[in-house]
């Protein structure tokens, strides 16, 4: 699987959307390409430049129950469409 992370800071957590609850949920793509589709329409609306980063799957998803992260796992058939404003704390870490 995928995750985006902000150019640079890999390290210091994932990419994430908040829902129609306030909640942070990670989104996991399970194609490369599906990843670099949705970063580039990220950065169609001026979000800070992002990477695509590959992740063990059982690794993130265990890490995403152990610590009550919500996350939705992006297959092919899926359209995500980004927020359009960009909130600092969209970045969560994992």
């Amino acid at each position: 699987m995928y995750i985006l992370t902000i150019d640079g800071k890999k390290d210091e957590g994932a990419f994430a959307v908040e829902d129609d609850y306030g909640s942070q949920v990670l989104y996991f793509f399970e194609e490369e390409d599906d990843a670099e589709r949705y970063l580039g329409l990220l950065e169609a609306e001026d979000y800070p430049k992002m990477q695509v980063v590959k992740i063990k799957d059982d690794v993130a998803i265990k890490t995403c129950e152990l610590y009550n992260y919500q996350y939705v796992i992006i297959n092919s058939d899926d359209l995500v469409i980004p927020p359009k404003e960009y909130d600092i704390h969209s970045e969560d870490k994992i």
